[in-house]
């Protein structure tokens, strides 16, 4: 990328340039032509057409058209206003109001307010763009699974494990596997009227994609939850659910970020299951909240 593109993280230029090297791996190279321009020079770039950037950069249309979208913009048009905001704060020399980049010498409210503002914008970004089709499917298909089985590695492991621990109490069977070796022998295990789900930001995590592919192979029902729907994981995925693509920096590594975008998909995964198959969840709901309480009772003595 260029000098420009790798302004400081407390400019709005440096918040720009952020997301353009958090999407670059999931971006063709023309597109990433098209973004490293419009970091690079909002100004300039906001005073051009759709056509006129094309032009610049050396691409289609339609490749700007669909950067800007990846981006986070409905169109073109919506990225070139966000372009002239950016370029007006240039030339004011006024930060934005909140910026989500955190600094090391920030002060601990403003990583409070910061964390807050980008946790907000993670999950109104995964709800915006969650297929909710894709989404009613894999409901269904979790509601009369005889077994799920659920992979992820590391922070996407957590996440795998919060989804079983809820699958459990309305009284559905699911393991989550974080041992890739003991994911494909269980794999091996599925069947069709089974469901196996592979959590992975990057999309592209071979011990979490090679059990999903196993399980594929053998007849299950196959969900990815990623914030790249065009990576390797979704080759063997019947269903994507794609989750917020949120920026990552020094302090804040993706591993992070991507947890709370998979975690509302998780709860409206659970929720979801629990409307369809409510008869016998809330009674398995009670059970484990009353198998609880004497715990809660004396720990609250």
């Amino acid at each position: 990328m260029t000098q420009d593109v790798k302004e400081s993280f407390g400019s709005p230029v440096g918040s720009l340039a952020a997301k353009v090297r958090t999407l670059a791996p999931s971006m063709t190279r023309s597109m990433q032509r098209v973004a490293e321009a419009v970091a690079g020079d909002p100004a300039g770039c906001a005073a051009l057409t759709v056509t006129g950037l094309a032009e610049l950069t050396g691409t289609s249309e339609a490749t700007v058209v669909r950067t800007a979208r990846l981006l986070g913009y409905p169109g073109y048009r919506d990225l070139r206003l966000a372009l002239a905001g950016l370029a007006a704060q240039q030339q004011s020399g006024r930060a934005p109001a909140i910026t989500t980049d955190i600094a090391v010498d920030d002060p601990l409210a403003d990583v409070v307010a910061k964390l807050a503002y980008e946790e907000q914008q993670t999950l109104a970004d995964t709800a915006a763009g969650l297929d909710t089709a894709q989404l009613g499917a894999a409901v269904a298909a979790l509601a009369s699974a005889r077994r799920t089985d659920v992979y992820g590695i590391g922070a996407s492991g957590l996440v795998a494990q919060d989804l079983t621990q809820k699958l459990l109490r309305i009284g559905l069977i699911a393991h989550a596997h974080s041992d890739p070796h003991l994911a494909v022998t269980n794999a091996v295990q599925l069947r069709t009227g089974d469901v196996a789900i592979a959590i992975t930001h990057s999309g592209s995590t071979g011990d979490v994609i090679e059990p999903l592919r196993t399980a594929f192979e053998h007849g299950a029902t196959t969900v990815a939850v990623t914030g790249r729907p065009d990576s390797a994981v979704t080759q063997y995925a019947d269903l994507v659910l794609t989750t917020s693509t949120s920026r990552e920096s020094e302090l804040r590594p993706a591993a992070m970020s991507s947890r709370t975008s998979q975690l509302l998909v998780v709860d409206c995964l659970f929720v979801g299951v629990a409307q369809q198959t409510y008869e016998t969840a809330a009674p398995a709901l009670a059970a484990s909240y009353e198998a609880l309480a004497h715990r809660h009772r004396s720990a609250s003595r």
